[in-house]
């Protein structure tokens, strides 16, 4: 499992979704705080990203705009246009929406995404990312995200069998090819944080064994040695790129996974602990409450909610980890 994928299986909750947006000048959609991350990419004509914080951004045909944060922000024909609060219909399960705008002005096609995700146990790689990721359309560039947006955008133009099947991973899809093409363009730039960590090949060695196997009974001189170091060396080296002593990102990781297993899975808490490197429930779930603030067996009933509400997972109280 590369570190990549991990950030999308362990943070994303529920279910993604996405819609095409008709607009016809004057127009803009407001879209509020909340704990999703949107994507937007412009499919015919040109319009202007507001940012909570910042300048406006100018975007045209092919342009893509990444919001990780969940920060406030608006898409308008013009800046000073007026805007209409985007809201989704909480009851509807479908992964597809639609949108029009109705008016007399140049018509402005969007394709938008959105991820549910878990912005009490922000990924530190999600964490570091700008509040804006904006990803310029240039000739030859990123032709894998251009692929999946073409599909997706498919998709949605034309829903047929299985589209609603074929959509959430086309989303994902997009998400992570968003990741990529980011990842991409810093590489002539300095590097700091977990870019940085992906760059080095000793402590990418060290996070992809903490995600494989969260289960070994890891040292740091054992993940050192995975990493050809020294301990000294390995454990100065990883914190000063992750963020985190080798031993406290383990255990980041492994109530990470564990949130996730009793998020998606039925396993009984005896496997999730052996699966995570507990060898006692009752270890586990005092591990688990101390991260949660709420026992194993409490937070899965809340994260799996009866059919048809919506799941309210237990966090911190005093509000560590929220988002940037």
């Amino acid at each position: 499992m590369d570190l990549l994928s991990d950030l999308l299986s362990a943070m994303r909750t529920g279910q993604p979704y996405a819609g095409r947006t008709t607009c016809r000048a004057p127009w803009g959609v407001r879209f509020p705080v909340g704990d999703t991350a949107g994507c937007h990419v412009v499919l015919q004509g040109s319009c202007w990203l507001i940012p909570q914080h910042g300048a406006p951004v100018a975007l045209g045909v092919g342009d893509v705009v990444f919001t990780p944060h969940g920060d406030a922000h608006a898409l308008v024909d013009q800046p000073g246009s007026p805007t209409v609060d985007f809201h989704p219909d909480p009851g509807d399960e479908s992964p597809i929406s639609k949108m029009i705008i109705p008016g007399a002005g140049a018509t402005t096609e969007l394709l938008c995404a959105s991820y549910s995700f878990d912005q009490t146990r922000p990924h530190p790689l999600l964490h570091g990312l700008p509040q804006v990721v904006h990803l310029p359309a240039r000739v030859g560039h990123h032709s894998d995200l251009r692929a999946a947006v073409d599909l997706l955008g498919n998709e949605l133009r034309r829903p047929r069998a299985g589209t609603e099947a074929i959509v959430p991973a086309l989303i994902d899809m997009l998400l992570l090819y968003v990741l990529r093409a980011w990842l991409e363009e810093q590489s002539g730039h300095a590097l700091t944080g977990w870019v940085m960590a992906l760059n080095d090949p000793a402590i990418s060695t060290a996070l992809h064994h903490i995600h494989r196997y969260p289960g070994r009974p890891w040292s740091v001189e054992d993940l050192a040695r995975e990493a050809g170091l020294s301990r000294a060396a390995f454990a100065k080296r990883f914190a000063s790129t992750v963020g985190q002593p080798p031993l406290a990102y383990l255990t980041w990781w492994r109530m990470t996974t564990a949130a996730r297993l009793l998020r998606e899975s039925k396993a009984p808490l005896s496997a999730v602990a052996e699966r995570c490197g507990y060898r006692s429930e009752f270890a586990f779930a005092k591990a688990f409450k101390r991260e949660f603030g709420a026992a194993p067996g409490r937070y899965r009933r809340q994260a799996q909610p009866p059919s048809g509400e919506k799941p309210v997972l237990p966090g911190r109280q005093d509000g560590r980890g929220a988002r940037g």
